[in-house]
C-alpha cells in the first residue's frame, strides 16, 4: 500500500508549471467558468498567451485530477462548470512565483542588471 504523498512530494512533481497551467491555476484564485480563464489571460498578457479551448479543457482536467483544482456548485442559471483552486493548488502557484522570482534574480544577476 502507497503512503499518501505530502504537500512537499505533490509541489515537486508538479513543477515546474507550463506556462498555460500556471495561468489557469493562478487565475481560479476565484471561481470562474473555462471561458472566463480564457478572456482574463488573453487580457492579462495582452494576447501573448491565448488557450485554446484543446489546451483548456485539457489542462482543467489533468490540474483537477492532481487535485489543484475542483469544480464549484453553480446557482443552476449557468450551465457552465465553476473551478477554483484547491489549497493544495494555491501552494503549487505560491511556490512557483517564488521559483519563477529566483530565476528572473538570478538572470538579472547574471546579466549585470
Amino acid at each position: 500500500m502507497n503512503k499518501p504523498k505530502s504537500a512537499k512530494e505533490i509541489i515537486r512533481s508538479v513543477t515546474p508549471l507550463t506556462e498555460a497551467s500556471f495561468y489557469i491555476l493562478s487565475a481560479l484564485s476565484t471561481p470562474m467558468h473555462g471561458y472566463g480563464v480564457m478572456q482574463l489571460v488573453s487580457e492579462m498578457t495582452h494576447n501573448r498567451v491565448e488557450l485554446g479551448p484543446g489546451t483548456l479543457y485539457g489542462a482543467l482536467t489533468n490540474l483537477q485530477a492532481l487535485g489543484l483544482i475542483e469544480t464549484v456548485a453553480s446557482d443552476g442559471s449557468d450551465r457552465r462548470k465553476l473551478y477554483r483552486q484547491t489549497p493544495m493548488g494555491r501552494s503549487v502557484v505560491e511556490k512557483e512565483i517564488d521559483r519563477l522570482e529566483e530565476v528572473t534574480r538570478h538572470g538579472r544577476l547574471l546579466l549585470g542588471l
